[in-house]
């Protein structure tokens, strides 16, 4: 396929957490919150007894990242500015994507920090040295979308979460770019 030639994947693929890979937000929980305990399907409760959940395909999205061998060279990042970032480690930590890979394992760069979204990659570019254009961004949020695309990264919009369709729609979009 078109996807495993040469320079068509990114050699960074970049999450926001809140309303991208897992609902609720975390501040949403505010007077719940952590502990989270693992529920047999995959789910996580708070303290306060709401439901979080990967939203979408983030499991097997996630899980492919990390064991498909043409991913070998891709860095997968983690950019949000949650406003519980220690729940947040919490919830990477037991949110299982299958083979016991966690999303806190599969993770190569957390940028997980109130801050504009630019701050994030400008870190990601410079602890990594590759360029604004070799990277993907999903976002749930328009503008964090508009702000990054504005130093070249590949960003896109996912109002429902990381599903089957964006996944691969953006992937052969960004294959497309680079041809």
């Amino acid at each position: 396929s078109s996807l495993t030639m040469a320079g068509a994947l990114p050699k960074v693929v970049a999450f926001d957490l809140d309303a991208t890979l897992w609902y609720p937000e975390m501040y949403q929980l505010w007077g719940g919150g952590a502990p989270f305990k693992k529920n047999s399907d995959g789910t996580l409760t708070d303290k306060s007894g709401t439901t979080c959940y990967m939203m979408g395909n983030t499991a097997a999205i996630i899980h492919e990242l990390k064991t498909d061998p043409k991913w070998k060279d891709t860095k997968l990042a983690y950019c949000s500015c949650t406003d519980e970032p220690v729940w947040a480690d919490e919830c990477m930590l037991k949110f299982d994507v299958g083979d016991g890979i966690t999303l806190e394992s599969a993770v190569d760069i957390k940028e997980i920090f109130k801050s504009q979204k630019t701050s994030h990659f400008r870190n990601i570019n410079k602890k990594t040295g590759i360029a604004f254009e070799d990277m993907i961004f999903y976002d749930n949020e328009e503008h964090n979308c508009k702000t990054v695309k504005s130093l070249g990264v590949h960003c896109v919009y996912t109002p429902r979460g990381m599903t089957e369709e964006v996944w691969k729609s953006s992937l052969a979009e960004f294959a497309k770019r680079r041809s």
